[in-house]
């Protein structure tokens, strides 16, 4: 499915042209389609592409394989070796499109055709909390560095002209994720990110802080090869106007930044230490006890810290419990005996967790499913499904979580909950409890995966071509 080898990566076969029976020159599209393959560039990053805990992930991941569906055929990945390969690689023709969270400027309109926007991002000058913010660049003092090729270089060269003196280094082989890393590591003073590069790296490096933008929000869209060719690029915007119509789109933008708009670095720095100093103790029952149910244990602890944590001697007000905060009733059902007993209050909450995923509607698909078995988990399943009910009548889809969240707020609206069966509930929480816990296992999902990565030995990269303009 995906691929990343370039060395003899040539399509000309399918970007030539071929007769048909009738002797009509085919169209681009119709030769993917003969080919059944619909070869995508896009790189390795949070953003974009990643092998997450269920495989291939990342926005335009999701967008590229619904997009080769819809055109009948298989996809195949590519991800050339530096980011300033991608526009030249296109523009050989060596990929049908690039899918790279490509911000759309007028130099690149000059070589490439692009699609249809389906983003929009503001490029930010980063630093490190702690270092002194600069407020212009002007201010800036101290090594600047950026990817080469990035519009960020673009827009780095019309800010030059204000400010002479502004300067900086364009680096070849790395990723923007690898500067941030290098501005929280204070190897260099600076870099420029996209904000949804930021917004996703503040949760493992909280330390990071935008200074401010670089330009006012810019558009993402794919870069296609120039040509009388209009066959592939239509069938993207028919693509993504239905994507648009039927919410699609935005539900796949929820997916990935819904959940991580705010940002709290005394919470993160704090779950981070509880991560090193707290979980240990518990991360073999977290295993053992989703392993029996079908979990994720990574979810499972996420619930866990939600609640409690990850403190067994915790309580509320309200008399619930333990690492998983069972109330009496629920542990009583559960035949637990000792709510603060780590290991029981665990498995109670596994098999909880897990009767609730069951009880969601079986047509409902993944990650909404899961979402709003962890809403019910909260506020319980009867105000959920008041809370679905609400969002099919104001029109939003009760199947999905980017829109039931929309209607969870109005159970504590008197207007709102005397039309419901089960009344009022303090709907804000459930949203707030599934956000945070979306939040807290994305990066329990990072911890776990750069402690396999540091187990590993480094395997040495592929060698590429590496076209030039």
């Amino acid at each position: 499915m995906a691929g990343t080898a370039m060395g003899g990566l040539c399509l000309l076969v399918a970007f030539g042209i071929s007769l048909t029976g009738c002797g009509k020159p085919s169209t681009l599209l119709e030769q993917i389609r003969q080919q059944n393959e619909l070869v995508v560039l896009t790189r390795n990053s949070p953003t974009t592409y990643y092998e997450g805990p269920e495989g291939p992930a990342g926005l335009e991941y999701e967008l590229v394989k619904r997009f080769s569906r819809s055109i009948g055929v298989e996809l195949r990945i590519v991800i050339p070796p530096n980011f300033n390969d991608i526009l030249p690689l296109v523009i050989r023709g060596d990929a049908h499109l690039a899918a790279a969270g490509l911000t759309v400027t007028e130099k690149r309109r000059e070589k490439v055709r692009f699609g249809p926007v389906y983003q929009e991002i503001t490029p930010q000058l980063v630093y490190r909390v702690g270092t002194g913010r600069p407020k212009t660049p002007g201010d800036l003092k101290g090594l600047l560095e950026v990817v080469a090729g990035s519009s960020h270089v673009e827009r780095l060269q019309e800010l030059q002209a204000e400010y002479p003196s502004l300067s900086w280094e364009e680096v070849e082989d790395v990723e923007s994720e690898e500067l941030l890393i290098n501005v929280w590591q204070q190897l260099i003073d600076y870099t420029v990110a996209d904000s949804n590069e930021l917004t996703i790296n503040r949760r493992y490096y909280p330390e990071l802080r935008p200074a401010f933008p670089l330009s006012p929000p810019e558009p993402l869209a794919w870069a296609l090869a120039r040509g009388d060719d209009d066959s592939l690029y239509n069938a993207a915007v028919d693509f993504f106007e239905e994507l648009k119509a039927d919410g699609s789109l935005d539900q796949l933008i929820e997916r990935y930044y819904g959940h991580i708009t705010k940002f709290d670095y005394v919470g993160t720095r704090s779950y981070q230490a509880h991560i090193e100093q707290r979980l240990p103790a518990y991360r073999e029952m977290f295993r053992e006890a989703a392993a029996e149910y079908g979990l994720d244990w990574r979810l499972l602890a996420a619930v866990g810290y939600q609640e409690s944590h990850w403190n067994p001697q915790a309580v509320s007000p309200t008399g619930v419990r333990g690492i998983m905060m069972l109330t009496r009733a629920a542990a009583k059902d559960l035949d637990i005996e000792n709510r603060r007993d780590p290991e029981q209050s665990i498995n109670g909450g596994a098999s909880y967790l897990h009767n609730m995923i069951n009880r969601i509607p079986e047509r409902i698909t993944e990650p909404d499913r899961t979402w709003l078995a962890l809403a019910a988990y909260n506020v319980g399943l009867g105000h959920l499904e008041d809370a679905r009910v609400l969002t099919q009548k104001n029109k939003g889809n009760y199947d999905q979580w980017i829109d039931v969240k929309q209607n969870l707020p109005l159970l504590s609206q008197k207007k709102w909950f005397q039309q419901t069966r089960y009344g009022y509930a303090r709907g804000r929480e459930p949203v707030r409890y599934v956000e945070n816990i979306r939040s807290y296992y994305d990066i329990l999902v990072w911890y776990t995966e750069r402690e396999l990565s540091e187990a590993k030995k480094t395997i040495p990269p592929v060698q590429f071509d590496s076209p030039a303009l």
